[in-house]
């Protein structure tokens, strides 16, 4: 665990000193306005960046780049790469970055500040009045905020790993990660970063997660904001488009994410959503074997030690580009568009295309969970698998989490593993597996990880994909149904991580059935109050679980 955690903050310092590498080219060719400020109807100032090349002189389309972060000088380097292909090229940070940040509120405002800047845009004698967006993350967020009503100068977006407040981040199925300390702290507040240990210290000692920052020895206010809506109550949905400003969303939408980007949930969801809502869509999707920085920017050929097929390898900043030329310039559709919807299959170096998610798979597979065996048919006789989960015991952990893709033992922890029959023919998994789960419990919730896994011809693991989720929101994410104890429940699940890949013949499949208990995300105790109250103290007894083998997974698949 130590080992990932570590990663991940190498990963952050390597993308930021990557960015100041990349900015070293001279600025005599660029006209470079710095530190000008946008004003809105708010009445509080915008800081952006401005980049043209000297030898544009004429009006031309705006890529804005829309963000969070400020990371220095560096950052004129999205505005650079705008401005290098004969755009104007725009950096603005969200209210109160780089000027004052007692005016920042994350995730409020962007849906009145961008539209404000876009208009203020629209207005400048270097603007032709076409304008675009792109970029990933927040700033994919910042572009879905802006289109709730959209400025008629905005002709399109590109939202790349697209968080969605309050459904992937910082909780996801309702179950709380420590992001949502990490992230102000480190990024917006610019405070002495929090040390790495923190979670560990929290874990074991084994009090309420809403004094996580009592740790640091402050309060830190956006952290104890977010943990006030642990439902997708209406604070979260209305910094997103609601069904019927989706049904008005009728510009050029690209999307792009990727099998491992912790954010991909979201970003599907947008893409569901503005097509369920609106039937005329001209929305492109794209999602290969990218993690969170790959989806956005240029993939790792080597991801947790899986080779890419040579056909994934492809610079997603440049597709952006692409498809920004193709509307704001006339020039032609991105090559790999073939149809809506555009995924690269694992291990098979092939691209597919489909016109929409549902015709993805021409098949489903729905395998029962029975006496440690995946099965398809259903079970006959009754019966069930028992797990115990004591809360106080701090000597161990339940988690799916590996460094690795692919690896040679599978850690199951105190978890379940049930492992289906060898596969007589290759298929494909296309899409996101779904399910429910019958359970009886002893407690009145429990948040409930599921890791799905191919054991391979040659004895190794591929992780798939997984799902994290609380019991107790299973129904309804947006109210809580506690469970009742002693008494048979369904727990159904349907929010979970797309993948595609080619199952060869001999695989099997596996399933990794937990109970959250890690220092990364919230514990759920199971008493009944609000979760983030809860402490060790709550760990009266062991949580025990009789999983029924009714419970199932249904995994989509493509036949041959």
């Amino acid at each position: 665990m130590k080992h990932i955690f570590t990663t991940l903050c190498l990963l952050l310092t390597f993308i930021v000193s990557s960015f100041a590498q990349e900015t070293k080219s001279s600025d005599s060719i660029y006209h470079i306005q710095d530190s000008v400020f946008i004003p809105t109807k708010s009445g509080i100032d915008i800081l952006a960046t401005i980049v043209r090349k000297q030898t544009n002189t004429q009006p031309l389309p705006v890529v804005l780049f829309y963000t969070t972060y400020y990371q220095g000088e560096g950052d004129s380097f999205f505005a650079k790469l705008s401005a290098d292909r004969d755009y104007v090229g725009i950096v603005a940070y969200a209210r109160g970055i780089r000027t004052d940040i007692n005016h920042y509120s994350p995730y409020e405002n962007e849906q009145t500040d961008i539209y404000d800047i876009i208009d203020w845009i629209s207005k400048q004698e270097w603007c032709n009045g076409n304008v675009g967006m792109y970029g990933g993350s927040y700033t994919g967020f910042s572009q879905w905020a802006t289109v709730k009503n959209i400025h008629p100068a905005l002709k399109t977006i590109v939202p790349q790993v697209a968080v969605m407040p309050g459904y992937d981040t910082p909780m996801e199925n309702n179950v709380q990660m420590n992001l949502g300390l990490y992230w102000p702290n480190d990024n917006i507040y610019k405070e002495e970063p929090i040390r790495r240990s923190l979670p560990f210290e929290w874990f074991n000692n084994g009090i309420a997660w809403k004094k996580l920052d009592s740790l640091v020895g402050y309060k830190n206010e956006i952290f104890q904001n977010w943990l006030q809506h642990p439902s997708y109550d209406n604070y979260w949905q209305s910094l997103v488009p609601t069904p019927k400003e989706y049904a008005k969303i009728n510009i050029p939408v690209l999307t792009t994410t990727g099998y491992y980007d912790g954010s991909q949930i979201g970003a599907i969801q947008y893409f569901k959503l503005h097509n369920k809502y609106n039937k005329n869509t001209n929305h492109y999707f794209v999602i290969g074997p990218y993690d969170h920085w790959g989806a956005q920017r240029k993939p790792a050929k080597n991801l947790m030690g899986y080779e890419i097929d040579s056909v994934a390898n492809i610079n997603m900043m440049d597709l952006a580009y692409q498809w920004l030329d193709y509307i704001l310039k006339g020039k032609p559709k991105p090559e790999l568009l073939k149809d809506k919807v555009n995924y690269q299959v694992m291990g098979t170096n092939e691209w597919r295309h489909s016109p929409s998610l549902q015709t993805m798979n021409n098949d489903t597979i729905r395998l029962y969970l029975d006496n440690k065996t995946l099965t398809i048919q259903k079970p006959k006789k009754k019966r069930f698998e028992k797990q115990s989960v004591d809360f106080k015991d701090r000597e161990s952990q339940n988690n799916y989490y590996t460094p690795e893709i692919i690896f040679d033992t599978l850690d199951a922890s105190n978890g379940l593993v049930f492992t289906s029959k060898p596969f007589e023919k290759d298929f494909s998994i296309n899409g996101s597996f779904t399910g429910n789960l019958f359970a009886t419990i002893n407690n009145k919730d429990m948040d409930v990880s599921l890791a799905l896994y191919e054991l391979m011809p040659n004895g190794k693991y591929f992780f798939l994909t997984r799902y994290v989720g609380r019991a107790s929101y299973a129904k309804n994410n947006t109210k809580r149904q506690l469970l009742q104890s002693d008494i048979k429940e369904s727990i159904p699940f349907d929010n979970t991580r797309f993948v595609s890949k080619k199952i060869s013949k001999g695989s099997r499949l596996v399933i990794l059935l937990n109970i959250n208990k890690h220092p990364f995300e919230i514990i759920n105790y199971g008493s009944g109050k609000p979760v983030s109250d809860e402490t060790i103290k709550d760990a009266v007894e062991p949580l025990q679980i009789k999983w029924h083998n009714e419970s199932y997974i249904e995994i989509p698949i493509w036949k041959n």
